[in-house]
């Protein structure tokens, strides 16, 4: 009996040393909040998250203090190690930082985050209600609910508009193009013909886009000349998907994308396009195009607004424009990328680690992102600086403090914007800044595609769409190995030519490599998904 008793201290003891340890643990400031880890995928030109005033608010109304690490480069290559490592900070944020893929292939490293939704998290339960596809955004096929979701109501059909400057066509007596082989002739008489006017014929960039990456392509890239043969992309269809009458296709094997190819090869042959197009940063591809004072140095380029492309000094000298058709004659019905879901729903924007110590803690702080004042902060700045309180239940969103500063930088620069969670209701009355209401109007050249449009026939639904556990590994998988191919190939092709020669082993290589079966998987879904509209 005696020893039983020794052995019953023993293990008594022992499980108030754990219980003791696992609380000394649990850091707290000196003020009793909460010390987490988190981690923000964040816009290069996003400034330290400690100088936003929003953001420190937020986590002393949720009673914790975060430890941040800020990523705005290379997450690729950072990700992988961290998630075979096991060790994630408690919390992670950014626009799809991780995966649905991730998820199954990670199995126990996130928390299922329902039972915290039900009982700490009632802005998010409001968001729910409000947008019920917010919900089924989040909700895995096993009902799991590892990343939440945002909404922000404002944004328009695409997020790439196609521009050109029209001083340069002026100054020249050149007409706006409307075709491809017009447009080639526009940017070899920008090269050559001193367009800026500033007496160096030399300085010139007739064509410039995005730098492509590794995984795939983005926004503000040349895959939207694609519209110019009817393939409708949808969020940029940025590994090549996308649905052509009902039927999910792939633009990597498809003739129309050689064409394109072989058209930005004799652009670059002739050295219309920027030297450093592939070498070059985001914000490299930014800065070159605002020029020098009043001097522009870009013709042709894409991007999200004239004054966040271009900057405050040159961007009245462009002009945003509508679809090029291929050729006068081409039969085509003209199309473009249609981005609305992508812009104004987001996937997997925060996700919290299944190892965090003080769940309810971090459950709070997430729920405070999706309070309304707080939401449009993420999305805009601060209340005082960036955001004007009328002070009758309406908002005003406010110009930069610098003149020199365009709308769409400034809100990049001070805040998380489109790479935060957030829930913008729909009965909130917000004034937008003067780029929101450019964004309105330069979109209104691509709305002769839009018109055109089969949402149901012509869209891939992919951000309403959640795979099986195998399904996802298999796609996942399987693009990553495609994606190494054809983004690779198509800076070969561009810069050196020869995809005539190597298109048909090139197709039947990612054939092999399962591009079909890929593209089967997601005809199911897609199928599924339009049956219950």
């Amino acid at each position: 009996m005696r020893k039983f008793l020794t052995i019953f201290l023993i293990l008594s003891l022992c499980v108030a040393s754990i219980s003791c340890s696992n609380e000394a643990a649990e850091e707290r400031t000196e003020d009793g909040r909460v010390i987490l880890t988190g981690l923000m995928l964040k816009h290069p030109l996003t400034q330290d998250l400690s100088k936003m005033e929003w953001l420190e608010e937020a986590e002393k109304r949720a009673g914790v203090k975060i430890k941040w690490e800020e990523v705005s480069a290379d997450w690729g290559q950072k990700k992988g190690p961290m998630l075979s490592s096991g060790e994630i900070p408690d919390l992670i944020i950014g626009a799809n930082a991780i995966t649905d893929a991730e998820f199954s292939q990670f199995k126990g490293l996130f928390q299922d985050l329902n039972e915290l939704i039900d009982q700490h998290a009632p802005n998010v339960q409001t968001m729910f209600k409000e947008k019920p596809e917010t919900k089924i955004i989040a909700t895995q096929v096993n009902g799991a609910i590892y990343g939440l979701p945002k909404y922000q109501r404002f944004w328009p059909e695409s997020a790439t508009k196609q521009y050109i400057n029209q001083e340069w066509l002026d100054n020249l007596g050149l007409e706006m193009p409307t075709t491809w082989d017009e447009l080639f002739e526009v940017l070899k008489a920008f090269k050559e013909e001193d367009a800026n006017g500033n007496g160096n014929p030399n300085d010139e960039i007739p064509m410039d886009f995005s730098p492509p990456g590794t995984g795939g392509f983005g926004h503000f890239q040349p895959t939207v000349l694609l519209g110019s043969y009817g393939i409708t992309l949808a969020d940029g269809s940025g590994q090549g998907y996308f649905v052509e009458g009902g039927k999910v296709k792939n633009f990597f094997i498809d003739e129309r994308y050689k064409e394109m190819v072989q058209f930005l090869h004799q652009c670059w042959q002739a050295k219309l396009i920027n030297a450093e197009v592939f070498t070059q940063d985001y914000t490299k591809f930014q800065s070159v195009a605002r020029g020098k004072g009043d001097t522009a140095k870009v013709g042709f380029t894409w991007g999200w607004v004239a004054s966040d492309r271009f900057g405050n000094q040159v961007a009245s000298q462009y002009t945003s424009m509508p679809p090029l058709k291929v050729s006068a004659d081409a039969t085509y019905d003209v199309s473009w990328s249609y981005d609305f879901y992508n812009l104004n729903y987001g996937v997997n924007m925060v996700q919290m680690s299944a190892a965090t110590k003080n769940k309810e803690a971090a459950m709070k702080f997430i729920n405070e992102l999706y309070d309304p004042k707080v939401s449009m902060q993420v999305l805009f700045g601060s209340l005082g600086t960036n955001i004007a309180d009328n002070g009758d239940g309406t908002y005003t969103v406010l110009p930069p403090q610098d003149q020199a500063m365009d709308p769409g930088t400034w809100k990049w620069t001070t805040t998380w914007a489109d790479n935060g969670p957030m829930y913008i209701s729909d009965s909130l009355e917000l004034e937008l800044g003067t780029d929101m209401q450019e964004v309105v109007e330069q979109t209104k050249p691509l709305q002769v595609a839009f018109d055109l449009i089969d949402e149901k026939k012509d869209i891939f639904p992919g951000t309403f769409i959640k795979y099986s556990e195998e399904d996802n590994n298999m796609l996942s998988l399987r693009n990553t190995e495609l994606m190494n191919l054809t983004m690779s190939k198509f800076s070969q092709w561009v810069t050196k030519g020869g995809i005539e020669s190597e298109w048909d082993g090139y197709v039947d290589q990612l054939t092999k490599m399962g591009l079909q079966d890929n593209m089967a998987i997601m005809q199911k879904y897609y199928d599924e998904y339009r049956s219950k509209q």
